[in-house]
C-alpha cells in the first residue's frame, strides 16, 4: 500500500539547521563580544569553596558558548550547590 504525501516546495533562502554540520551557515548570529568580570566569576563558582579545585581551571578559558556548569541544574535534593 502506497501512502501520497504533498510535496511542499521550499525557497533556497530557508535554513534547516543539520543539513550540512561541517559548514556554518552565512546567516547564523555572530556573537562579538563577551565579557568575564568578577561577577561571572563570582556566579560560575557559587557553591565552590576555596580553594578552587584544578579541574576548574576550564572556566579560565570558557567563551561566551553554553556551558550546563554555570547555569542552575536540579532543584532540591539535588541542588548541591545550592542555586534554588
Amino acid at each position: 500500500m502506497l501512502t501520497f504525501l504533498p510535496v511542499v516546495g521550499f525557497s533556497q533562502d530557508v535554513f534547516i539547521a543539520g543539513v550540512d554540520p561541517s559548514e556554518r551557515p552565512a546567516n547564523a548570529p555572530v556573537i562579538s563580544q563577551s565579557v568575564k568580570d568578577a561577577s561571572w566569576f563570582a556566579m560560575a563558582l557559587t557553591g565552590v569553596d576555596e580553594p578552587y579545585p584544578d579541574s576548574l581551571g576550564f572556566l579560565e578559558d570558557q567563551g561566551p558558548w553554553f556551558n550546563p556548569f554555570t547555569r542552575p541544574g536540579m532543584p532540591v535534593p539535588y541542588d548541591i550547590r545550592n542555586w534554588h
